[in-house]
């Protein structure tokens, strides 16, 4: 669980990232949730968008991730959110989160 300082912290990392991975209309496959948690593995942060085609809001969305990839969520704004998840990979740069 982060804080709400560790969450602010994120937020300011993710206004700079473009999307990761996009959701089409078919909304969340096995296949995207493949696709965000290899971004979340190689990047931490990962930005979702989801296309206007797509019947479910952006938040259930970021919900059923974070349920089935155990992460974090941060954002939800318009079609598009943020999640987080600590790497395991040892050769990317971790983020450091304030305590």
């Amino acid at each position: 669980m982060i804080t709400t300082k560790q969450r602010a912290q994120l937020k300011g990392l993710a206004n700079t990232l473009k999307p990761h991975v996009t959701i089409g209309k078919d909304e969340i496959t096995p296949n995207v949730l493949a696709e965000i948690e290899t971004a979340l593995y190689h990047n931490e942060l990962v930005k979702v968008a989801s296309l206007k085609s797509c019947t479910l809001p952006a938040r259930t969305m970021c919900e059923a991730v974070c349920e089935a990839l155990g992460c974090e969520p941060v954002l939800c704004v318009g079609n598009r959110f943020v999640i987080y998840k600590r790497s395991d990979k040892k050769e990317i740069e971790h983020i450091k989160l304030v305590k």
